[in-house]
């Protein structure tokens, strides 16, 4: 495989093709690209094979914000005017502010088609009733989630966020079959059914689909999810600024796949040189996106900060992935790099003396911090000796990830729970 990237291999000159022609249209139509090739002096005929798109320098997601503040209302990167965009979602970042992503009739078409084709792998089918449990507004993980799953004809159940009494009424009567949720929704869904007295297994899922955040993937968090509901958890990832699912998972498999070869090229590289890393079994890296399909804001070589670990190949031979985190979330401990997730995988690694709900206190909002890292835990339903629990949990992180912690145990409710996406870091001042 080499540094094939996540090529596929009898597709090449398919993928080459759309990667030329996405260079030439992004000269043509883009400010920010026509800028950025002149003064690199590229252009598609650079392109020989779909590595060569390396030549290229990598686009920011603060370069997509400076740009949008300097052309509004879509940015500098933008292909078609709102004349031609027929929606419009958003993502946010650590300020919060929206990052404006224009999508035109074709850009939602190809969407439904890639998305669709990621749901299948995960099984999903026409037979199946679906509880979608995010929400339906400017978040990539809403409509164009409801566009793909009635494409391939499953009843699509638009429960969102903020109703998980409706959740359960939908599951008691409609013959549910699938949650889809990000992995933090599925977990507290559960809780609030366990608390009113029920047990999610009553309902009969067949699978539990996640996505939207880092932790599908996490051995100890999908061991409770699937303990919790009685079914198969699976997962998908995406990125709001290119393509809502671009890697998803078969059931039974060892992570996901690429499943939009020909709307985006993927490529792993370093997180801190930027050089390119060959995605094989073992390997880690940071995602590296580049649009072949797009007509209104095609990103070349976006760096998507998020970092994953290819945990193995495909029947075909393709690479699979697991990701486990993002530079946004990163803490800095003496130069060892931890991520958040992988302490919250260890904490439920000790249930059921833990909960599954714990937080990092971050002085000053980091990401350096100085040892010892402040981990709060909620004990669980069994938590016995406390002292031996925070000395147990102390020595298993250091352990695993060669950082010094000073864990303290709170009240349990007193952490946040969240119906989208779990916060694991809390900054103080």
């Amino acid at each position: 495989m080499g540094e094939a990237s996540f090529v596929p291999g009898p597709d090449r000159d398919l993928v080459r093709a759309l990667l030329r022609r996405q260079l030439v249209y992004c000269a043509e139509r883009s400010d920010l690209y026509r800028e950025v090739f002149a003064a690199h002096g590229l252009d598609a005929e650079c392109v020989a094979e779909p590595e060569d798109i390396r030549r290229f320098p990598f686009t920011t997601k603060q370069e997509l914000r400076d740009g949008q503040a300097a052309a509004p209302p879509l940015g500098r990167h933008a292909a078609a005017t709102m004349t031609d965009v027929v929606r419009v979602h958003a993502s946010t970042g650590t300020t919060g502010a929206p990052s404006w992503i224009g999508v035109t009739r074709a850009d939602a078409e190809r969407w439904t088609e890639a998305v669709a084709a990621a749901f299948r792998r995960m099984g999903l089918t026409r037979e199946d009733v679906v509880v979608h449990g995010a929400g339906l507004t400017l978040f990539v993980g809403g409509l164009p989630i409801r566009d793909a799953m009635e494409h391939i004809g499953a009843a699509f159940v638009p429960i969102g966020t903020g109703a998980s009494e409706k959740a359960v009424l939908a599951m008691r009567t409609l013959g549910v079959t699938v949650l889809h949720s990000t992995p933090s929704y599925a977990r507290y869904l559960a809780e609030y059914v366990r608390d009113a007295g029920g047990d999610p297994r009553e309902f009969g899922l067949r699978r539990v689909m996640v996505g939207g955040e880092p932790g599908g993937g996490e051995p100890a968090l999908r061991a409770h999810l699937e303990s919790e509901w009685g079914a198969a958890v699976t997962e998908g990832l995406g990125n709001a600024d290119m393509l809502p699912v671009i890697f998803a998972e078969r059931p039974g498999t060892a992570g996901m796949r690429l499943t939009a070869p020909y709307d985006v090229l993927a490529e792993l590289v370093d997180p801190e040189s930027g050089a390119p890393v060959a995605p094989e079994p073992g390997a880690t890296g940071e995602l590296v996106y580049t649009s072949l399909n797009r007509e209104c804001c095609p990103l070349v070589r976006f760096r998507t900060r998020d970092h994953v670990r290819v945990t193995g190949l495909d029947d075909d031979g393709a690479p699979l992935i697991r990701c486990f985190g993002r530079t946004d979330d990163m803490l800095i401990v003496l130069g060892v790099n931890v991520f958040p997730t992988a302490i919250r995988d260890l904490v439920q690694e000790f249930r059921p003396r833990t909960s599954e709900v714990m937080q990092v206190v971050v002085p000053g909002g980091g990401p350096r911090v100085a040892p010892p890292l402040r981990v709060e835990v909620e004990p669980g339903a069994e938590p016995g000796d406390e002292a031996a629990l925070r000395a147990e949990l102390e020595w298993a992180i250091r352990d695993r990830l060669s950082v010094r912690a000073e864990v303290t145990l709170v009240p349990r409710g007193s952490l946040e729970r969240a119906e989208m996406k779990t916060r694991l870091t809390r900054v103080e001042p």
